[in-house]
C-alpha cells in the first residue's frame, strides 16, 4: 500500500502552486487579461495551465510547504511581482493614451469624452482611439506571449523565497511614471508640431485679414489636420510600442 507523508505532497503541490499565484496576479492587473469580459474562472484557470507548462523551463524551486512560517511572505512576494509586471505591461497602454489625449487637446475634441466603462474613468475620443489601437498592436506583435516570458523568466530573476520589498527595490518601478511622460509625448510630439504650425498660420491670417472669422474656420481647420495627421502617423506607432514592451519586460527578464 501507497502512502504519502506531507512532504510529498508539498513536493508535488509546491511547484504548482508559487507560480500559480505569481501568473494569476499577473492575469488580474495586465490589460486585455484583467478586462471585465474575460470571467475570472477563465483566468484561474488560464493560470494554472500555464503554470502546469512553464514547469519544463522553469529551474529548480524551493520546496516551500503552506505550513511554514515564511509561506505568507511567499504568498506576498508572489501577489507583488505579478502584480508589478501587469502595472508594467500597463505602462505601456498608459503612455499610448496619455498621447492621444495630448493630441485631442490640441485637436480641440477633448470636449468629447466619454465613461469608459471598462477602466472606470473619463476619457476622450482620440485617447480611446490610441488606445483601442495599442490593444491590438499588442496583440499582433505578440504582446501576451512576451508578458508570458517575462514572468517566467522573473522566477530567475527574483527566485521563491526572497522578500518582497527586495523584489520591488530591485525593480525600481517609481521610474515607470517618467516613461509614461517620455514616450507619451515622443508619440505626440509629431501632431504637435504639425497642428502648432496650422495655429500659427491661422495667428498669420486673422493678424493680416482681421475682418475673417478665425475662430469660424480654426476648429474645422484643426480638426481636418488633426485627423489627417492621425492617419499619417498612426503607422509609426509599432516603433513606440515595441520599446515600450522590451523595456516593461526587460525589468524582470534581466535584460
Amino acid at each position: 500500500m501507497f502512502t504519502f507523508s506531507e512532504a510529498d505532497i508539498m513536493a508535488l503541490v509546491a511547484p504548482v502552486f508559487w507560480p500559480f499565484l505569481r501568473i494569476l496576479a499577473v492575469f488580474s492587473s495586465a490589460p486585455i487579461f484583467s478586462a471585465r469580459s474575460v470571467p475570472m474562472r477563465a483566468r484561474v484557470a488560464l493560470a494554472m495551465l500555464v503554470a502546469i507548462c512553464a514547469q519544463a523551463a522553469l529551474a529548480d524551486q524551493p520546496v516551500i510547504g503552506l505550513t511554514d512560517p515564511q509561506a505568507m511572505g511567499v504568498v506576498v512576494q508572489q501577489v507583488v511581482i505579478g502584480l508589478a509586471i501587469g502595472l508594467a505591461v500597463r505602462i505601456v497602454f498608459a503612455a499610448v493614451e496619455l498621447a492621444g489625449e495630448i493630441i485631442g487637446l490640441q485637436m480641440g475634441l477633448n470636449f468629447a469624452g466619454f465613461f469608459d466603462p471598462t477602466t472606470n474613468q473619463q476619457t476622450s475620443a482620440v485617447g480611446r482611439f490610441y488606445g483601442n489601437s495599442t490593444m491590438l498592436l499588442f496583440v499582433v506583435l505578440n504582446g501576451h506571449l512576451m508578458v508570458l516570458q517575462a514572468v517566467v523568466a522573473s522566477f530567475e530573476t527574483f527566485p521563491i523565497g526572497t522578500g518582497a520589498f527586495e523584489a520591488i527595490e530591485r525593480m525600481r518601478l517609481h521610474e515607470l511614471g517618467s516613461v509614461v511622460f517620455r514616450y507619451g509625448l515622443w508619440i505626440a510630439l509629431p501632431m504637435i508640431g504639425m497642428l502648432l504650425f496650422v495655429n500659427i498660420v491661422l495667428g498669420f491670417i486673422s493678424r493680416v485679414a482681421p475682418q475673417m472669422n478665425a475662430f469660424a474656420i480654426g476648429f474645422p481647420l484643426t480638426l481636418t489636420t488633426g485627423l489627417l495627421g492621425i492617419a499619417v502617423t498612426l503607422p509609426m506607432l509599432e516603433g513606440p510600442v515595441v520599446a515600450l514592451m522590451k523595456l516593461a519586460t526587460g525589468m524582470f527578464t534581466g535584460s
